[in-house]
């Protein structure tokens, strides 16, 4: 999917805006779909809030009957305050954070370990009533190995690191759109 450099500002100040309303003082996002169409189609999305470099959330859907730029609000208003890993982002909090978007493509099945490309692809892994997802640049960002990518994904599906050695792993990928405000802090 083609989103123009407006387009990601847009879903970059939008999703600010979806959390900063929770707290008031902001009013509810909305988009002009008539000059901004890619804003309407639906798509899967992630969003991962940092702090330093720390997470302080992350939150998304494979897929959406909602448009993007919807989906978008949606989600980081959901990573911001329903990421079950951490407790609900503060008013400080949202001056600090760093949000990060990735607009995902329709996954693909995936017939061996060796059509994994590193930092392209993330991965989704449906093993036995177990799932988990990894988004591409989990594995760029923490200079992974395909064998270390793979454990994480089972390590984040509960099942033991090294599973994916013992048995072929049911896997899809999809590859991914990824923009965050720091692309854009030099008013670019």
């Amino acid at each position: 999917m083609e989103i123009s450099a407006q387009e990601k500002k847009i879903l970059l100040e939008e999703a600010r805006q979806s959390i900063q309303s929770f707290f008031g003082g902001a009013s509810p996002p909305s988009a002009d779909y008539n000059l901004y169409p890619n804003l309407k189609v639906n798509a899967g999305v992630f969003v991962t809030l940092t702090i330093g470099e720390k997470l302080r959330g992350c939150i998304g859907y494979i897929y959406s009957q909602s448009s993007l730029f919807d989906t978008v609000c949606n989600a980081a208003r959901q990573a911001a305050f329903n990421d079950p890993r951490f407790k609900p982002l503060s008013p400080v909090e949202l001056t600090q954070v760093k949000i990060e978007i990735s607009v995902l493509s329709l996954p693909e099945q995936i017939n061996s370990y060796d059509e994994i490309k590193l930092g392209i692809h993330g991965l989704i892994l449906e093993e036995l009533d177990r799932k988990a997802l990894l988004l591409p640049q989990v594995a760029s960002k923490n200079n992974l190995t395909l064998n270390q990518f793979l454990a994480a994904l089972c390590e984040k599906a509960g099942l033991m690191p090294e599973y994916f050695m013992l048995k072929k792993l049911n896997l899809k990928v999809f590859t991914a759109v990824i923009f965050s405000e720091s692309d854009f802090k030099d008013g670019n």
